[in-house]
């Protein structure tokens, strides 16, 4: 679909699990399996929202954290927490990481992707020549 391709229906005959058979499916196991390539395929086809979220996550993280600081400072001109606000600091910067790199990554797919299709538009070519 991300590339644009026809896709066909293929019916396949189904018939029951033979008496006495056992599954070798594990509900476990194979649902955390199917939630990370899940994971993985959202991060890797629309990198952009995965990073918007997770950096807003970490945002509002930080933002939980700083505010009773920054109103303990206002209040009194002294920070008592020093490593919530240290902590605090760092969620904001990993949330900026996280966003810049959901951008880069979002604009290196849109590339990727056009470069895939001028390929296919120059090789569509080359076999249109070698008809001729």
């Amino acid at each position: 679909m991300d590339k644009n391709f026809v896709i066909k229906n293929v019916e396949v005959d189904y018939r029951d699990r033979p008496e006495g058979s056992d599954s070798k499916l594990n509900t476990i196991s194979d649902g955390i399996r199917v939630i990370k390539t899940i994971f993985q395929l959202f991060k890797d086809y629309r990198p952009l929202l995965f990073f918007s979220v997770l950096s807003a996550i970490l945002a509002v993280l930080a933002v939980i954290f700083g505010i009773p600081v920054f109103l303990e400072y206002f209040r009194t001109g002294l920070v008592d927490r020093m490593p919530t606000l240290i902590t605090a600091g760092f969620l904001m910067l990993a949330a900026l990481l996280n966003l810049s790199c959901g951008f880069i990554l979002d604009t290196e797919n849109k590339k990727a992707r056009q470069n895939f299709e001028l390929q296919l538009n120059v090789l569509a070519q080359l076999i249109k020549l070698e008809k001729k």
